[in-house]
């Protein structure tokens, strides 16, 4: 029998009970509103802190202060996220809601559901008309940055660091404050975090991790086998689809995610990491509302270093790395494939692996990557997992780790990545002797289809995190071929992803350039927004209602033509004004597209 893990609801108190861990952070808290402060209290721990409303002075209280005063209102939250500090004062992000999302090592692991920044803008009345405009812009930034989605966490366990680096820290490590456990990487809301740690409020940091965590359990031979599936994005490049691509000069490249697969088994502990990554050029998409835009290389003389920064940093953190490039052997994507295979023939000890995914897949066949797979055979044996005992002696290590790439390192990316995933699965379960040397989860249809769901749901999630939709190609992974309803189904998702990179990543980009910190708002400097001319994306929906009308004009007026050739006018008009808008908007598409405004292409 096989069974996905079913969630908890959002108010459950899983642990509100318990006594807090060496470390760990308070689980509920407690939010009083008063008329010129807030007071954030721990419901388990005792701990207190005021902000200020003027201006976002924090201030620790005693709990006699923090219980003081009643004419305020009451409720309940599960953490705090951090503090950014605008123009007209700080603004405090706080979790509302989250949801029971599995557990970690023992450690329960929650979804932040639902995120609101309180204000301590009061000194916004005495800002200038054009610092009113910018701080309004930043508090529209800062609502999407509360609807960002894929983040979790825990209040006693630092998730960021995956099972075998975890092993070989020091023991002593866990009774440390969680943010000092973290791996700064890969902790969403870093910069979020600093006006704490300023404050010494160590028992209200907790660390979010953006990207992805499912977990469910199923049985063999009568014993029960959990399996979690646990991403981790880094922030060293964060952003969207369309303004984040490539690497920048230290070598960090976007969409860099970390996927560990967990299996628990008869006191058995394994892990079996991959990554995936943008190929680590100097590159970036031309934007301009073409539906597959062309791709720059951005010649510079560092590029060589670039390649080896990042390609060093793997070593350093993962040992030996193959890499497997998906991407296409012709049109753009080819000229950036040569590139990439011309400077990885410079690196030494890397291993570089180009497999043309949609030639060699073409149809939709997920089997045929088992070329892929005859090619690297040998590594992936020598790469092996990690393996731990209940007592957490270590039996085995992962000394060599696969690096995957297309050009989004999303739909390509997951389906290959799942199909080593299983291949490792099997393995894995045979060394910790659920199945025999020449069994494999394929015997269980229910087991497959759970291994499937999760890999689908994962792909889904790191999709809309980094596109905004879900992801393409998700038949491959369930039935190892396309399908109609499949076909539809990434028909629509292609769509909506069009929409959303072309019209909507812009102000994404500048909603998480401004969270990261890689834009800072500084008092008394210039706006950011003297740009010197027009808006041109305020003009696209005057467009959009002009084709879209003048298409329905045109139909409408041609029913309605009888034989008299005068009659034709007006269908020729609206279909002339309809062709020469399109033509305009097409020819102005750069303009038209929703760009960043704070820090553009980094």
């Amino acid at each position: 029998m096989a069974r996905p893990d079913a969630g908890a609801d959002d108010e459950a108190p899983l642990l509100a009970e318990e006594p807090l861990r060496s470390g760990a952070c308070s689980r509920e808290l407690e939010l009083r509103e008063f008329r010129d402060r807030y007071v954030i209290r721990s419901l388990d721990g005792g701990a207190a802190f005021a902000v200020a409303r003027s201006g976002g002075c924090i201030r620790p209280l005693s709990p006699e202060e923090a219980a003081a005063g009643s004419d305020c209102r009451v409720s309940r939250i599960y953490g705090v996220a951090g503090i950014i500090r605008l123009l007209a004062g700080s603004y405090v992000l706080i979790i509302t809601s989250r949801k029971d999302a599995g557990s970690y090592q023992g450690s329960p692991v929650y979804h932040a559901n639902s995120m609101k920044f309180l204000c301590c803008n009061e000194a916004i009345k005495h800002l200038t008309p054009q610092e009113k405009k910018d701080e309004a812009y930043f508090m529209s930034l800062l609502r999407i940055a509360e609807t960002t989605c894929g983040l979790y966490y825990s209040y006693d366990r630092d998730l960021t660091l995956n099972l075998q680096r975890a092993s070989k820290l020091a023991a002593g490590r866990i009774h440390k404050s969680l943010w000092k456990q973290a791996d700064p990487r890969f902790v969403w809301n870093k910069n979020l975090l600093e006006e704490l740690i300023e404050a010494k409020l160590d028992e209200f940091i907790i660390p979010l991790i953006q990207g992805s965590f499912q977990s469910a359990q199923f049985t063999l031979k009568d014993r029960p086998v959990r399996i979690t599936l646990f991403s981790r994005r880094c922030n060293r490049r964060l952003g969207t689809r369309m303004w984040r691509r490539g690497a920048n000069l230290e070598g960090a490249t976007a969409n860099f995610v970390e996927t560990e697969q967990l299996i628990e088994y008869e006191g058995l502990t394994s892990s079996f990491i991959q990554v995936r990554g943008s190929i680590p050029l100097l590159w970036e998409p031309i934007v301009d509302l073409s539906y597959k835009p062309r791709l720059s290389i951005i010649e510079h003389e560092e590029t060589p270093k670039v390649v080896q920064r990042h390609f060093h940093d793997l070593s350093q953190r993962y040992g030996e790395t193959v890499v497997i490039d998906l991407t296409d052997k012709r049109g753009d994507e080819g000229d950036l494939s040569n590139a990439f295979a011309a400077e990885m023939s410079r690196i030494r000890d890397v291993r570089y692996v180009h497999f043309d995914f949609h030639h060699v897949c073409r149809g939709g066949n997920f089997d045929n990557l088992q070329a892929l797979y005859n090619q690297i055979e040998e590594a992936i044996q020598k790469q092996g997992y990690f393996l731990m005992n209940s007592e957490g002696e270590i039996l085995l290590e992962q000394s060599v780790v696969v690096r995957s790439n297309c050009i989004d390192c999303l739909d390509r990316t997951n389906v290959t990545q799942s199909f080593l995933a299983r291949k490792s699965l099997d393995s894995q379960l045979q060394k910790m002797g659920a199945l025999s040397s020449s069994e494999s989860i394929s015997i269980s249809d229910s087991i497959n289809d759970i291994f499937k769901k999760l890999w689908i749901e994962h792909g889904d999630e790191l999709s809309l995190e980094y596109a905004g939709s879900y992801a393409l190609k998700g038949d491959l992974v369930r039935y190892g071929r396309q399908t109609l309803p499949g076909l539809i189904k990434d028909g629509m998702s292609a769509l909506s992803r069009y929409y959303l990179n072309n019209f909507h990543d812009g102000v994404r980009q500048d909603a998480l350039d401004l969270i990261s910190g890689y834009y800072t708002v500084n008092q008394g400097s210039s706006s950011p927004f003297h740009t010197g001319g027009f808006e041109s994306a305020s003009y696209l929906p005057v467009a959009s209602a002009i084709i879209v009308g003048g298409i329905t004009a045109t139909t409408f007026t041609l029913s309605q033509v009888g034989r008299n050739a005068q009659h034709f006018i007006s269908p020729i008009i609206c279909a002339g004004l309809t062709v020469g808008v399109a033509a305009l908007v097409k020819a102005n598409g750069k303009q038209f597209c929703s760009r960043p405004r704070l820090c553009g292409l980094i």
